[in-house]
């Protein structure tokens, strides 16, 4: 079963790692929401929080699992929280992913925030081989969940 996976993380900081596991899911065959370029996200934010929060929302639409992906401030970032808040609403299967040793476009890494989600499935995109066992733990998340 094909699976659409929403991506939740910090945006400004974080998304060149995120890039990385996008395209590695993508190459692999499989559809990802969540993912916005920037011109897009900046216009998205002019709306304002309501037309953030709508946003996200809209991105959930079909998926059956949401994966965090974490980095030096994804803990703090209030609309991954409210991203973490409308998957379990919706019952998606949820894991985090720590992205924070993915070098960035500078070749810079960072130390991650925290484990997040609490309570689910966390895993290291680098040492736990997030390329090839993403899948896996994507499918265990939503076997988890019932879906």
């Amino acid at each position: 079963m094909a699976r659409r996976v929403f991506f939740s993380f910090e945006y400004e900081h974080d998304v060149s790692r995120a890039m990385v596991v996008r395209n590695s899911w993508v190459t692999q065959g499989k559809e990802a929401a969540g993912f916005s370029d920037a011109a897009a996200f900046e216009e998205v934010k002019r709306g304002g929080d309501a037309a953030i929060k709508r946003w996200i929302r809209e991105q959930l639409k079909g998926t059956s699992v949401t994966v965090v992906l974490v980095g030096s401030q994804t803990c703090s970032s209030r609309y991954v929280q409210y991203e973490i808040g409308q998957s379990v609403d919706r019952g998606n299967g949820l894991l985090g992913i720590d992205v924070s040793k993915i070098k960035d476009l500078n070749g810079n890494t960072t130390q991650r925030c925290g484990e997040i989600p609490k309570g689910y499935p966390f895993y290291l995109w680098n040492k736990d081989d997030g390329y090839n066992n993403m899948g896996s733990w994507i499918e265990q998340a939503a076997k988890a969940a019932g879906r």
